[in-house]
């Protein structure tokens, strides 16, 4: 099997790319640009660009499959080449689908909690030696890629709601054919492609009807919106499974949850990842797991990178950071920490980075999402305005969205740095939620100096 990849150095392309390789197949790839790490994982497969830039000469009619990714253009010469010589052309995710025909297919969708739903199906998985693959948007502890293709019967996948690419502007999740699917919950997100809310909420009804006869749909009946698609929309042909927040206690800072009798100690918290626990529980019911078994695994689960992650701490102090930007994840996320530490002091940082979260008709989605934070900051730079080539977002807008009382709105980063040097952090928890890097901060340094 001989594979190319155009837009080789995204971050799951070449995942890919590699278990491919891994697999046995003949690989290759161009791109224009690649940045770490993918530059030192494709270079130590041998599979890095040996030019940047984009080749036609490298597409060959003896190619059985073309990749495309994401970053790839409609007039990438690469792409140009395919189409004439009529080669197969994948996006990512019909790709996966063409590689797990023959699996069960567990797939994971909603606008929050995709990463750590699938996460902890893999998890699970993996700790009781099951055989799988899967797809998952972050690093997860204890699983070298992101990206795994094998000859397992079963593959699990985040299934992402984004256009396939840019030639197939459907959204990813429609493209694997769950026989498991889970829906996490619904929330406005992505308006520069799905400019209403209606438009949105009909790319789940489209997911729903993809999953295969006699599957199982898995969803948050906890959601209003999702319950009521999910009662709008029946299929006779498949089967319901409706979830909610698992009966549990909180002491001293720790979460002990219960699933059918079975009690068990939990290292990540918070009423949304109890909502993921309870899902990857009946995912991995569907495969034969126990719930003895599956809360013994989950123990040790310490989350997805850059979800709710524990960063550093101290007696007095804990820090956190989280890849929240949406307003029901930032909500979701600052309830959770105000629940698990309701004896310390909040400090909430929000990074507004994403193309909806930095457009003035959108501020009004986040209205009330840091209600539960003690002190409240909203920080967005005129740097990523500028890369986006959006118009100026003005700081009045920014405060009657959230409509927190007491909100500060900062757009220069060394106004930030100063903030957080002033502010006092003994019996405090400190929450960095962004998709970004907050033009550039050294956040990682920032917690251990005042942990320290």
């Amino acid at each position: 099997m001989k594979v190319h990849f155009i837009a080789i150095g995204g971050s799951v392309m070449h995942q890919l790319a590699i278990a491919l390789k891994h697999k046995g197949y003949e690989v290759s790839g161009s791109d224009d640009e690649v940045f770490e790490p993918a530059s030192s994982n494709l270079a130590a497969e041998e599979l890095l660009p040996a030019q940047m830039g984009w080749h036609p000469g490298l597409i060959t009619k003896d190619i059985d499959a073309v990749i495309l990714g994401m970053h790839a253009k409609a007039d990438n010469p690469e792409l140009q080449r395919a189409m004439e010589l009529g080669l197969k052309i994948y996006s990512f995710p019909e790709y996966i689908f063409h590689e797990s025909r023959d699996k069960k297919r567990i797939v994971v969708g909603g606008s929050h909690g995709k990463t750590t739903t699938t996460s902890m199906i893999m998890h699970v998985l993996r700790q009781l030696h099951c055989d799988f693959d899967y797809l998952v948007g972050a690093r997860v502890e204890g699983f070298a890629q992101s990206v795994n293709i094998t000859h397992a019967p079963v593959i699990v996948c985040e299934g992402d709601e984004y256009p396939a690419s840019v030639i197939e502007k459907r959204p990813k999740f429609h493209f694997l054919y769950p026989h498991v699917a889970i829906i996490t919950g619904i929330a406005w997100d992505h308006i520069n492609v799905f400019p209403t809310f209606d438009f949105y909420l009909e790319q789940f009804v489209l997911f729903i009807q993809k999953i295969e006869k006699g599957g199982l749909l898995i969803y948050n009946e906890t959601d209003p919106v999702l319950r009521q698609l999910v009662n709008d929309h029946q299929r006779s042909d498949i089967r319901y499974q409706p979830y909610g927040v698992p009966v549990h206690t909180i002491s001293d800072g720790q979460t002990k949850v219960t699933i059918e009798n079975s009690s068990g100690l939990l290292q990540v918290f918070g009423n949304h990842n109890l909502m993921n626990l309870h899902a990857a529980y009946y995912a991995c019911k569907e495969m034969g797991i126990a719930a003895p078994d599956f809360v013994q695994a989950i123990g040790s689960f310490t989350g997805a990178a850059k979800r709710l992650e524990l960063v550093t701490s101290n007696e007095h102090t804990r820090v956190y950071r989280d890849f929240a930007h949406a307003p029901s994840k930032v909500k979701a996320t600052i309830e959770a920490v105000k629940q698990q530490y309701p004896n310390r002091k909040l400090l909430a940082v929000l990074e507004l980075h994403t193309f909806s979260s930095l457009n003035e008709k959108f501020m009004q989605e986040y209205q009330g999402a840091m209600d539960k934070a003690d002190q409240a900051v909203v920080f967005y730079s005129k740097h990523a305005l500028a890369l986006k080539r959006m118009p100026d977002l003005p700081v009045d807008k920014v405060q009657q969205g959230f409509a927190k009382p007491g909100l500060l709105v900062l757009n220069d980063r060394a106004a930030l740095e100063q903030w957080l040097k002033e502010q006092a952090y003994q019996d405090a928890t400190l929450l960095f939620m962004s998709s970004g890097n907050y033009d550039g901060l050294d956040m990682l340094t920032f917690a251990k100096q005042i942990t320290e």
